[in-house]
């Protein structure tokens, strides 16, 4: 198998697990506690049907939309995710370079393995930068006025991750930052030779975003687990928030808001967006779908925020089914990341060109010129 038999989710997770040692693997694939959250993020879809209408004379669909003041060419971008090196060794990189081919948003985590300026360096596309409020805020301020000066399009904070979930595959495969071999995975790395080759030949892994503040993370191994809890600031309150979007002062979302109340709270303190979201399930399982939430916020929100649904998105009719429900855009991490690990550069191309024709294809289906023709009307909730 190579990546020209990949056509879906399936396929680059097959792809890559046969490329990524197991403890990395089982990071991607895993979720918090049973996993049941993150089960649901992607069976909510199948809780409703589109309608589509006949005869609409759609010819070619505008697929765009706007996001974080940018308009982008496809209604999905790629999510925020932390250490990207440890999937292929163009990390940041290759995941910025696909998302400007495509004329949609890479998004930076502040656990990137690439400085801010780097990426900034090697892509004129839209680009968003995930914070996380740090307990030494010089960290915090320091990654707000850099994104500023590189001249990034949005920011978003995610709130969702005071401490960290229970992911107990991280606790059986033994999974740090950055990877220590032990007599646990020593195995799983011996058998996976070319990634071994790739992770010691190529650019040093290092949080490089903040490893000028501390060595945790870089140059002293941890479990993600240690690594949030020991670095963020579980008492981060709407204060902070509001402080970060003030400080950046442009297009800004809260990542991770799942209820109406705090959706409302984001307009006040100054929000243009949201991304609903339970962190790919690996957070609080036993939460809700961002699927499940879309349409409630929506209609409690109306035109004031943009909403992203992120997490559970496999396919492009999740796509018009999450946009249907009220959705600006949609992101996605885990099918990216899997792609990446699959392929590098290629595989996150092959991943959004085949997103992007099943988009357009089924926009045509459906009878939609515009993502805008996409309501409640095409949808129907089965019993």
């Amino acid at each position: 198998m190579n990546l020209k038999d990949c056509y879906n989710f399936n396929d680059f997770r097959k792809l890559a697990k046969k490329r990524l040692p197991s403890p990395i693997f089982h990071y991607i694939d895993g979720g918090a506690d049973d996993e049941k959250t993150l089960k649901r993020n992607t069976d909510s879809f199948d809780d409703c049907d589109l309608i589509p209408n006949i005869l609409a004379s759609v010819g070619k669909p505008d697929l765009s939309t706007t996001v974080f003041g940018k308009k982008i060419d496809m209604p999905i971008f790629l999510s925020p995710t932390a250490m990207q090196r440890l999937y292929h060794h163009e990390g940041d990189k290759a995941s910025a370079r696909a998302a400007e081919k495509f004329g949609t948003f890479y998004s930076m985590s502040t656990m990137a393995n690439n400085t801010i300026e780097e990426v900034a360096d090697i892509s004129s596309g839209p680009k968003l930068f995930q914070l996380y409020v740090h307990k030494d805020q010089s960290i915090t301020d320091d990654l707000i006025d850099r994104c500023r000066v590189s001249g990034f399009n949005g920011m978003c904070l995610t709130v969702d991750t005071l401490v960290a979930g229970n992911r107990e595959r991280d606790h059986r495969t033994g999974f740090t930052t950055p990877p220590k071999l032990t007599l646990q995975s020593l195995m799983s790395f011996a058998m996976k030779p070319e990634w071994v080759f790739n992770y010691f030949t190529h650019k040093k892994f290092e949080l490089s975003n903040v490893k000028n503040k501390t060595d945790k993370g870089t140059n002293i191994s941890k479990s993600v687990i240690e690594y949030i809890n020991e670095q963020y600031d579980p008492a981060m309150n709407w204060k902070d928030a509001e402080y970060c979007v003030k400080r950046w002062n442009g297009p800004f979302a809260l990542k991770g808001v799942m209820s109406v109340e705090d959706a409302k709270r984001a307009i006040d303190i100054g929000c243009t967006a949201i991304m609903i979201s339970n962190h790919g399930g690996r957070q609080l399982d036993g939460s809700r779908s961002p699927f499940d939430q879309v349409n409630a916020i929506r209609e409690a929100v109306g035109d004031k925020l943009e909403i992203i649904l992120d997490g559970g998105v496999r396919r492009g009719t999740h796509v018009l089914k999450a946009l249907a429900a009220g959705a600006t855009a949609c992101s996605f991490g885990k099918m990216f990341l899997f792609a990446l690990s699959a392929g590098g550069q290629p595989g996150v191309e092959r991943l959004l060109q085949n997103m992007h024709d099943e988009i357009n294809r089924n926009m045509v289906l459906m009878g939609c010129k515009t993502l805008k023709e996409l309501d409640m009307s095409k949808l129907i909730y089965r019993k």
